[in-house]
C-alpha cells in the first residue's frame, strides 16, 4: 500500500492519522474533505509517475515520500479542518479547498512542467528541469489546470458554486506561484522544499480571506 501511494511507512502512518482527524473534525463535511485530499494524493501519484523514465534520466524523479512531505503538504489542511470544528465558520472549508488547490497546482507544475524549457524567475535565465524557483509555459498551464481540477471537484463534493470554485482555482494557482517565488530563496540556500511546500499550502488558505 505504501508503494502504491508512494509514501514510506512513517509517511503513510502520519497521512492516515491526518485523514482520521480531517474526517472527524470536518463534520458535517468531514467525508468530503477526506475525499478531496485523497483525490489530491491520487492525481499527484499519477503526475509523479508520468514520464518517470525521462525524469529518472534527468535525475529528478522522486520515489517514495516520507513524513516531511506529508507534513509540509497536509499540516495546513488538517489544521483548517480542526479550526472548522471549533468555529463552524465555512470560510475554513473554502480555505481548505484553496490550500489543496495550491499544493496541487505546485505538484502539477513541478511534475509536468519539467518537460518544457524552464526559466529561473530571478533573471529569467534558462535552467535545468527540476530547479526550484523556475517556471515554464507548460508548467504554468498544468499548474492552472491542477488548481481547477481540485476546485471543480469541490463543486461536486461540497456543492460549491461555480463562481466560487473559479476564484478558488485562481487562488490555488497563485498559491502555486508563491511556491515558485519561495523556490528562488530555496535555490539561494534559504529554506528547503518542505518549507516551500508548507508556505504554498498556507498561502492558498490565507488568500481566501483576501478574496472572500
Amino acid at each position: 500500500m505504501a508503494s502504491t501511494f508512494m509514501l514510506d511507512q512513517v509517511g503513510l502512518i502520519i497521512a492516515l492519522m491526518m485523514g482520521a482527524i480531517i474526517l472527524a473534525m470536518g463534520d458535517p463535511y468531514g467525508l468530503q474533505m477526506l475525499l478531496l485530499i485523497f483525490f489530491f494524493l491520487l492525481i499527484s501519484v499519477i503526475a509523479t509517475k508520468y514520464g518517470a523514465r525521462s525524469k529518472k534520466m534527468l535525475d529528478i524523479f522522486e520515489g517514495e515520500r516520507g513524513w516531511k512531505n506529508v507534513l509540509s503538504n497536509g499540516l495546513i489542511p488538517t489544521a483548517l479542518a480542526v479550526a472548522f470544528f471549533f468555529t463552524k465558520d465555512y470560510m475554513f472549508v473554502l480555505a481548505y479547498i484553496a490550500s489543496i488547490a495550491s499544493i496541487t497546482a505546485d505538484k502539477f507544475a513541478s511534475e509536468l512542467g519539467v518537460f518544457d524549457k524552464p526559466f529561473f524567475l530571478l533573471g529569467m535565465k534558462k535552467v535545468k528541469p527540476g530547479t526550484s524557483g523556475a517556471v515554464s509555459v507548460l508548467g504554468t498551464l498544468t499548474s492552472l489546470s491542477g488548481a481547477f481540477v481540485i476546485t471543480l471537484s469541490a463543486v461536486y463534493l461540497f456543492g460549491t458554486p461555480l463562481s466560487t470554485a473559479f476564484f478558488l482555482g485562481l487562488i490555488g494557482f497563485l498559491g502555486g506561484f508563491i511556491d515558485s517565488i519561495f523556490g528562488v530563496l530555496e535555490e539561494k540556500g534559504i529554506g528547503n522544499k518542505y518549507s516551500t511546500n508548507f508556505i504554498c499550502s498556507l498561502s492558498g488558505a490565507l488568500l481566501v480571506w483576501l478574496v472572500f
